[in-house]
């Protein structure tokens, strides 16, 4: 499976941007996709995910500003990121876990987002 990630950038706080990531190769019919993010030094954490089936979650700390919808015709991902925070700024990453088979995880190459204060 491969990941390729767009979007991300600088911008200011209070500001927005959306990123995609569209998926390819052997997808299995189950299947979550999402993204998470990473400040040096920190672990890895989950900002949304939403699966195939309908089911979406979000990070607290991004609820009721971050929005994820996915196209699953197009295997393709969208995260709307809306009043950005300095602190959201992280590389984002872009993953996909397919849920039956090997189960495996897999990640796009990550997109730096910065917000400005």
């Amino acid at each position: 499976v491969q990941l390729q990630a767009y979007g991300g950038g600088l911008v200011q706080a209070g500001g927005s941007l959306r990123l995609s990531c569209a998926a390819s190769g052997s997808i299995s019919r189950l299947n979550v996709m999402g993204w998470h993010r990473q400040i040096p030094g920190n672990k890895r954490e989950l900002v949304a995910q939403f699966y195939n089936t309908g089911g979406i979650n979000y990070a607290d700390s991004v609820k009721g500003r971050f929005t994820i919808s996915r196209d699953n015709a197009k295997n393709t991902v969208y995260l709307e990121m809306n009043a950005l925070k300095p602190e959201d700024t992280a590389v984002y990453y872009c993953n996909l876990r397919n849920l039956l088979g090997s189960g495996q995880s897999y990640w796009g190459q990550g997109t730096q987002v910065t917000v400005s204060s």
